[in-house]
């Protein structure tokens, strides 16, 4: 029986589709930023598949994407998109390597469920997360979070429901380890081991499946660094069951890439993602054909950029039920009156206060105005995430060759160190920004604005600060300053400025190495974004006291 996935996606029957046919598409089928895809798909919901993909500590959280034809997505909701579902998304740590990881999205008896490692540094434990809806094109549909603790110090959670009505939750561990869960008061039961992997590290990810007759346990192995494999084994029990290994595990995934998240089957495809050592992009989701015959092990193709393979009839403009943007394709913000942010835009932790990210107001039509934070991105020495944020809003880099351009509106400074720029984002402790930066001039109070490139990285060494006035001419009351960030090659991005009004007088600013922002592929991947800051000064600290606020516009 051949079958269709992708990278992790629904290992679906989809060969067996009404008026499936055969579709030349292009990999990665969800570009970017989408770690650790899990996805399930729904004949009662018009044969659609549904994917979500770990959010980390970006907000909103946990996204949910639609497709009918398997290589055009769209958001469809955030099942992560109230802080009061957990406020901990805003305060909970001032570490970069947290949040939510590694979901497992299913469908059961016509509710989704959406399981996921809450990871807080500042606490000994993961948690377990658990979120259900029956509207995925509905961000109000996911309800409140349950949120109950494993026993052992487990990640990966994954979740599995019987023929018998019983639900497990399985994680990682060495061997991989389950439990019973009570869906009623989110207890679970004492953790049992099943299966130890095939000698590699990281023993985790693990997703189960019946079919046949028997369970099948695919995990990952090898962590996301060089030598990561996804294997499989299989038993007749799920308790003190011998699990059988597949002998030949080169024929289950055959992953050519330098790192990789992991994959999963079944009712949910396998996404293999991939990332490069010197990109920031880190996981994306591709599509590759693979077969899974009756009583035997499934074995999966080669993946390559260019594929093609039955699948069901094309939808280019994706499932109209849903509201987000369609991944992939470009996208221009005017920042119209009454319009709101878009959906699939990011914060680094919720915001404190949602009125730091004002669109169209009084006197400043068709910008969005930012009120500053009081520190920049990378934070300082008493940055406390739980009293106070950044403000910054970033979309995911999507694709290797790009433009990506802003407006800058001046006449914000009103003492030295108001700035309001552009980053190419990884986390707190990598990123690349060009800002605008309001600084004293001859000695004397008068301030004058200048172009400020900065970088934050620990992977690589970084490059010198670069400070230049802004040229007199771009400067005049009410200019604004177009910033755009397009790429050199893979590695090498360059940041092009010019006055708004006159952009063929556009020039060459700088040029940066991605390996600023590369990393080994675990944690977020590549965004692009704004942000503004008064770089230590007063500005506005979200302590729910009245402050000075200094509000940019762009």
């Amino acid at each position: 029986m051949s079958l269709f996935t992708a990278g992790s996606l629904v290992f679906g029957l989809f060969s067996g589709l009404i008026n499936a046919q055969t579709v030349a598409y292009n990999n990665p089928v969800l570009p970017g930023w989408h770690s650790d895809p899990s996805c399930v798909f729904v004949a009662e919901l018009e044969n659609t598949t549904f994917c979500t993909t770990s959010s980390f500590l970006a907000f909103p959280g946990n996204p949910i994407y639609a497709s009918q034809d398997l290589v055009n997505w769209k958001l469809a909701s955030n099942a992560l998109s109230r802080v009061e579902q957990l406020p901990e998304i805003r305060t909970a740590t001032n570490q970069q390597f947290a949040g939510m990881f590694a979901n497992t999205l299913r469908f059961n008896k016509g509710r989704f469920y959406l399981i996921s490692a809450w990871i807080n540094t500042d606490i000994p434990n993961p948690r377990f997360i658990l979120s259900t809806a029956t509207d995925p094109f509905n961000d109000a549909s996911w309800g409140d979070l349950m949120l109950f603790e494993p026993s052992v110090r487990t990640i990966d959670p994954d979740i599995f429901f019987d023929d018998d009505g019983s639900i497990i939750v399985a994680s990682s561990g060495t061997p991989i380890i389950a439990s019973y869960l009570d869906i009623t008061t989110g207890k679970l039961s004492e953790p049992w081991t099943m299966w130890n992997g095939t000698g590699g590290q990281n023993i985790e990810g693990p997703h189960l499946y019946k079919r046949d007759g028997y369970y099948y346990l695919l995990i990952a192995e090898g962590g996301t660094q060089l030598g990561h494999s996804a294997t499989i084994a299989r038993s007749k029990n799920l308790i003190n069951g011998t699990w059988e290994a597949l002998s030949d595990m080169q024929t289950c995934l055959k992953m050519r890439v330098e790192t990789g998240g992991g994959v999963a089957l079944s009712q949910r495809w396998s996404p293999l993602y991939t990332t490069s050592q010197s990109s920031p992009w880190v996981e994306k989701m591709v599509l590759y054909p693979a077969s899974w015959p009756t009583g035997g092990f499934p074995t999966a193709h080669e993946v390559r950029g260019e594929m093609s393979g039955p699948l069901p009839p094309s939808q280019p403009n994706g499932d109209s039920r849903a509201s987000g943007p369609q991944v992939g394709l470009a996208e221009s913000v005017d920042f119209e009156c009454g319009s709101s942010i878009p959906k699939s835009w990011l914060f680094w932790r919720a915001p404190f206060d949602s009125s730091s990210f004002q669109i169209s107001p009084k006197d400043h039509p068709n910008t969005l105005q930012l009120t500053s934070s009081r520190v920049n991105l990378t934070g300082d020495a008493t940055f406390n995430a739980t009293v106070e944020g950044l403000v910054a809003v970033f979309r995911r880099q999507e694709h290797t060759f790009f433009n990506y351009t802003v407006n800058l509106h001046l006449d914000f400074g009103t003492a030295p160190g108001d700035e309001l720029g552009v980053s190419n984002f990884l986390n707190q402790d990598q990123h690349v920004d060009l800002g605008i930066v309001y600084l004293s001039t001859n000695n004397n109070s008068d301030l004058a604005p200048h172009f400020r490139f900065r970088t934050n990285s620990v992977r690589a060494k970084m490059p010198s600060e670069i400070t230049k006035p802004v040229p007199q001419a771009w400067s005049q009351k009410g200019a604004a300053i177009r910033v755009r960030i397009s790429p050199v090659s893979e590695s090498v991005y360059s940041f092009f400025v010019a006055p708004a009004g006159n952009p063929q007088e556009e020039t060459l600013f700088t040029e940066y190495s991605t390996t600023l922002l590369s990393g080994d592929g675990a944690g977020s991947g590549g965004l692009f974004g704004v942000y503004a800051t008064t770089n230590g000064n007063k500005g506005h600290v979200f302590d729910g006291k009245d402050k000075d606020k200094s509000h940019f516009h762009l």
